[in-house]
């Protein structure tokens, strides 16, 4: 099962369209996990008619129309992989082991909210991921997601993909 993680998308304030490269990812991908901050719904109209599926929560800068389809917390098995998807998990300084304790029941946390990529494991086995972002790259030197295979229980080949910026 092909995974295409996003965060933090900012439409259409970071940019006014998803990129033609993230587009093609979502054509590719089982399934979409974003983890918040899409802050116009209709980017979430427009994934959920391309994509096979969308697994999405609600982030600080969603308003009223995204929390009432999107949950603060998403929690979904893909692959036989157990995954929960959450905007925020708080400051770096712990955070495996505050999400451990969090989420002791799922196999990968899928975050967002600091635009920064983030790929650990807590002594627990949790996997935590954050994509980026791929409309703002904030302090970091590129816009970024993620892509993944969910297979026989096991999540591969997590791989993160850099946004070169377009020029002129």
């Amino acid at each position: 099962m092909r995974l295409l993680l996003l965060a933090d998308t900012h439409l259409p304030r970071r940019a006014r369209d998803l990129s033609a490269e993230v587009w093609a990812e979502v054509e590719r991908a089982d399934v979409v996990l974003h983890a918040g901050d899409w802050v116009d719904v209709a980017l979430l109209d427009e994934l959920e008619a391309r994509a096979r599926r969308v697994v999405g929560v609600y982030g600080n800068n969603d308003g009223p129309a995204l929390r009432a389809r999107l949950p603060e917390v998403a929690r979904v098995e893909l692959g036989g992989v157990r995954f929960a998807v959450v905007h925020e998990t708080g400051a770096k300084l712990g955070r495996e082991q505050r999400a451990a304790a969090t989420y002791p029941d799922v196999d990968v946390l899928v975050f967002g909210h600091s635009h920064i990529p983030w790929d650990t494991t807590a002594e627990t086995g949790l996997r935590l991921l954050n994509p980026g972002s791929p409309t703002d790259r904030r302090r970091q030197p590129f816009c970024t997601y993620l892509t993944a295979l969910a297979t026989d229980g096991a999540l591969r080949e997590v791989v993160l993909h850099r946004i070169e910026p377009r020029i002129g």
